[in-house]
């Protein structure tokens, strides 16, 4: 069965661009899967743990060698892991904060980027462990970064290609708007829902 996971890391709420987009695509991506599930989580409410000394120790302890404590501290870390495993796309909600990801998406990431889950070390060096799955980031900005001087700001494209090639993603589509103000926010909200649309259009050949 055909598995989405939808992920929101805006601070906002109703304002929010992102949640806009990533809710439109999954609009979307489930009329063009009537019978495929939609896992959804909300990072900002998910308490979503930060890389504590505990936390490290624990996810590179041996399963049986994990005591109740380190048991119970990887138990919603190993739950994001599972809906990363089950899913086959992803829409991920992404703004920019301060030229990158926000905290709390940084947060996630270092829990399901685990060796033995998401990546190997066989051969000597890291191999990433997720094959045959789509990406796709919709992300908002104050201003455009896709061209210079504030291109050369951008870190959280790079970074996401980055760290998603390595547990295995590469086939990642952004979708993004920018703007500051309600006219520029809502003209690029548009253009940007239409991509999404555009993109789950059947493709005529003639």
């Amino acid at each position: 069965m055909a598995t989405l996971l939808h992920l929101d890391s805006s601070g906002q709420s109703e304002s929010s661009v992102t949640r806009k987009l990533s809710s439109h695509f999954a609009e979307k991506w489930q009329k063009a899967n009537p019978g495929g599930h939609v896992i959804y989580r909300d990072l900002t409410s998910t308490n979503v743990p930060f890389a504590s000394e505990a936390l490290i120790f624990a996810m590179n302890t041996p399963p049986e060698k994990l005591t109740a404590a380190q048991k119970l501290l990887l138990a919603l870390p190993d739950e994001l892991a599972k809906e990363l495993l089950e899913a086959d796309t992803y829409v991920l909600g992404v703004p920019m904060y301060n030229f990158s990801v926000p905290a709390v998406f940084k947060a996630y990431l270092d829990t399901i980027v685990r060796a033995g889950t998401t990546f190997s070390f066989e051969g000597g060096y890291p191999q990433g462990l997720l094959k045959n799955k789509k990406v796709f980031v919709v992300s908002a900005s104050g201003s455009d970064f896709s061209q210079p001087p504030l291109s050369s700001m951008d870190f959280l494209e790079p970074y996401i290609r980055a760290i998603f090639s390595f547990i295995g993603l590469t086939d990642v589509t952004f979708f993004k708007a920018n703007g500051h103000n309600e006219a520029e926010k809502s003209a690029s909200l548009s253009t940007a829902k239409s991509s999404i649309s555009s993109h789950f259009q059947p493709v005529v050949v003639s």
